[in-house]
Order: structure tokens, then sequence, then C-alpha cells
């Protein structure tokens, strides 16, 4: 349990009206607050409906008080909660009242995440755990909710726990040998230490397969529709989305600026982006479109490069091609995918086989086909239906791991000559996997993460 920690108190709903506002109370000495708004000590764990009084003996509205007695709460300390009707002028005469009777506890507003981050420094979740609630919150769609719940309950700090489990015996077999160098052969072949090792590198691979996936749940994959004026990008857009959101016109240069939707397919969260077609202007705002379309296919997860089957045989529009084609090369990482897309089939007599997709944006011909590709291009196993949620530091540091074990390996095969590097490896690859969890975590990375949570969470 913390000490020295003021109470805070927080609205805990979001702004604006609504049926239901909670103010949210946690911290030592709140029994002046619970006294002072409810008249009387209330039940734990039970819901009272009571008045909740001001401070001239009448009433601000009338709710539910339910109390939580530390270490039985969200936060591990004492906890009040009010249930009031949500309008925005009752929960800020409560947020005044409960500020009010705290003063003597020296009771403040709580900053962004700051339950939360009491709940994690209290050990009633793990910093994963805390992580999941934001992402549940945050989550834009119903696999990635699923997916937070998950992670929320535990199953990923489990596959965490499990590796840093498996990790410190063998760091224990290792150091060992260290105390005892006339046996330490023998010892590691006899407790299987390579055997144990091996075991470890195939669970840290399995693990890491599904953070990359809950990685992408939680990020998604950004996706940018590039090629020349009325090849169709704007309307392969619309197509996707399933909505009119861009312009689309005969006339070339329609598009100006960047023009962006979040779809989903799978569950998967793609962000399009419909851009400026590439070519050569001298019309100074489409220039400026052009270059925030290469800003955008710079920063791309993949690139959908549509071409124009009505025009694949002129000659100036197949040297706009080229120049393009050279660009993307030169501008794009060798990562980056780009699928070509050959758009207008409806247009057309007869075509050609041609390496990419070919569909038409305008009758939807060929965009289940698209859907797919865009998923392949992300990485999705459409089998990994039981993830976890997970962020990039978490695939970064899954990922030192690995190459920790990996230089391990080296020097258990090299046997006496480094088992103190070994034993130096095992211990950076547990530090790894405690940064996951909150065990081993500056507080300049909780500072980011709770920072970034709702005010009253």
């Amino acid at each position: 349990m913390l000490t020295g920690q003021a109470p805070i108190v927080a609205i805990a709903t979001a702004p604006g009206r609504g049926a239901v506002g909670i103010v949210r109370v946690s911290g030592p000495d709140i029994a002046a607050v619970v006294q002072g708004l409810c008249g009387r000590s209330l039940k734990p764990r039970e819901a009272t409906y009571l008045g909740f009084q001001d401070g001239e003996g009448g009433v601000i509205d009338r709710g539910l008080a339910i109390y939580f007695q530390a270490p039985n709460s969200f936060t591990g300390e004492d906890v009040l909660e009010l249930q009031a009707h949500g309008g925005p002028v009752v929960l800020q005469l409560l947020l005044a009242r409960c500020m009010a009777l705290g003063q003597a506890a020296q009771l403040r507003l709580a900053r962004p995440g700051e339950f939360t981050e009491r709940a994690f420094l209290n050990d009633k979740i793990d910093l994963t755990q805390a992580e999941a609630i934001a992402d549940l919150i945050d989550a834009s769609t119903e696999a990635a909710a699923r997916s937070a719940g998950r992670s929320l309950s535990g199953a990923f700090s489990k596959e965490i726990h499990a590796l840093r489990d498996a990790l410190i015996h063998l760091r224990m077999l290792v150091e060992a040998t260290l105390d005892f160098p006339e046996e330490e052969i023998d010892f590691l072949k006899k407790a299987d230490a390579q055997g144990q090792l091996d075991r470890l590198q195939s669970a840290l691979q399995r693990v890491q397969q599904s953070a990359t996936q809950g990685a992408l749940l939680r990020e998604g994959i950004k996706v940018v529709i590039a090629g020349q004026p009325n090849a169709g990008k704007s309307s392969l857009l619309n197509a996707l989305a399933g909505a009119e959101l861009a312009i689309v016109t005969p006339i070339a240069g329609t598009t100006r600026d960047r023009v962006e939707q979040t779809i989903q397919i799978e569950g998967v969260p793609v962000h399009v982006v419909d851009t400026a077609g590439l070519r050569d202007s001298d019309d100074v705002v489409e220039q400026i479109g052009i270059a925030r379309a290469w800003e955008a296919i710079e920063d791309a997860d993949a690139v959908l490069f549509i071409h124009d089957l009505t025009r694949i045989n002129a000659i100036n529009y197949i040297a706009e091609e080229a120049d393009i084609t050279r660009a993307l090369g030169q501008k794009l990482s060798k990562n980056t995918p780009v699928i070509d897309i050959w758009n207008k089939v409806d247009s057309v007599d007869a075509v050609s086989e041609r390496a990419g997709i070919t569909l038409s944006a305008k009758t939807g011909v060929g965009l289940a086909e698209l859907r797919q590709a865009l998923l392949k291009a992300a990485g999705w196993q459409a089998q990994a239906g039981g993830i976890f949620i997970a962020r990039e530091r978490h695939v970064q540091a899954l990922l030192r791991v690995q190459q920790h074990l990996e230089i391990a390996a080296q020097h258990l095969r090299a046997q006496a000559q480094a088992l103190d590097l070994l034993a130096e490896e095992l211990r950076l690859g547990q530090n790894a996997l405690s940064d996951i969890t909150g065990e081993f975590t500056s507080d300049d990375l909780l500072g980011i993460i709770f920072s970034k949570f709702c005010i009253g969470k």
C-alpha cells in the first residue's frame, strides 16, 4: 500500500449530459468526505440511496453512494463513488463539495489515469492490465475490445510470467554452476539446460506472434492509395469505406489533400488514406497536395498503387507510371509492401494476366480479394481468435528478450568459457520481461503511459 499519498477526486464520466454521472474519490482520510456528503458512515461494498448534502443543510442531488474499504477496492485505497444525475452542473457541485470537505486531508483533483496508476502502484493490477484498461476504452473494433478484455483479465500477464519463471529457473542453474566450476559442464547437461533454453525460445516465439497480432488489433495498419489522377483512387476509398467520403469527378486533380477513413477488415483497423494524383503540375495548390501525398506514402505501412486499365496503352500514361514506380522504389523501405491495383475492369473488354489485383471500384468486383491482400500485408493471421491486446513497446521488449536469448544460446554452446556472460544475458532477458509487466519500469515510462488515460480513470 502506498503511504503519504493525498486523496484524489475526479468526475469519472465523460463530459456532457447523461442519465448518470459519477464522481470518484480515492485515498486515505476520506471519512470526512463520506460523512459530509452522505450524512453518515456507509457499509463497505453496499450501494446506498440517499441525498448528497451541500454545506448549508440542503441536498445537491439524490443518488447512489458506494464505499469501498482498503484494500478491497480498484485502487487498493479507500474509495467513495457517487452516482448522481449526469448533468454537468450537478457533477461540478458534487466535485466542489468533495474538495471543500477534503481540505484537511489535502484532497486534490486527480491527474489523467491516476486512479489506475494507484491501482498499479498498490499491486492491484500489473502494467499490462493497466494499459489494457485504456485500450479497452479506446478500442475501435469489436475484436480489439475483446482482446483488451483478455489482457485486462490477465491473459497476457500470465504468458509473460510463465516466460519469466522459466527464465529464472534457467538462471538459477547457471548461477549454481558458477559456484562449482569443476562440475559445471556435467551439471548443466544433467539439468538439460540446452533443452530448457530451446523450450524457452519456442515459447517466446509463440508469445511474440500473439503480441504482434494484438498490437495490430490496437494500432491497425496505415494504407495509402497512390497513383495518377483519375485512376480511381477516391472511388476505391469510397468503395472500401462503403460511403461517399471523397469527391469523384472526371476532372483530373479533384483531390487536393489527404482524405482519411478507418475501416475494419475482420476486426483489424485499416486506416485508408486517399491522396492527390501524382503528376507534374503548375498549379500551386495541387503541388502542395502532391507533396503531402508523398509524405503520406513514405509514412505508410502499405501502398495501393492504382492503375487505370482504360489508359494502360497510352504513351504518356505509361511514362508517368514508370516515373511513379521509380519514385516509390526510392522513397519506400524494402519492408513496405506495394500492391498493384488494376482498376476499371468493368470498362475494358479483356484483361491480360498481371501481378496484383484486378478490380472495379465502381461495381465492387475484386474488393474482397483486396481486403484479404491488405490483411496479408499487415501480417494478420485469421486463426488468431484468442489473442490479447498488446502495444508496440511490448513487441519491442519481447524482441529484446529474443536477442538476449539468442546470445545466451551462443554462450551456452561455449560452456565453461562463457558461463558468466550466459548468466548476464539471461538476467537482461528477465529485465526485459519485467519491463512489460511493470516490475522493472522507469518512472518516465509510467508517466507517459498514464498521462494518456482519461481523467477519472
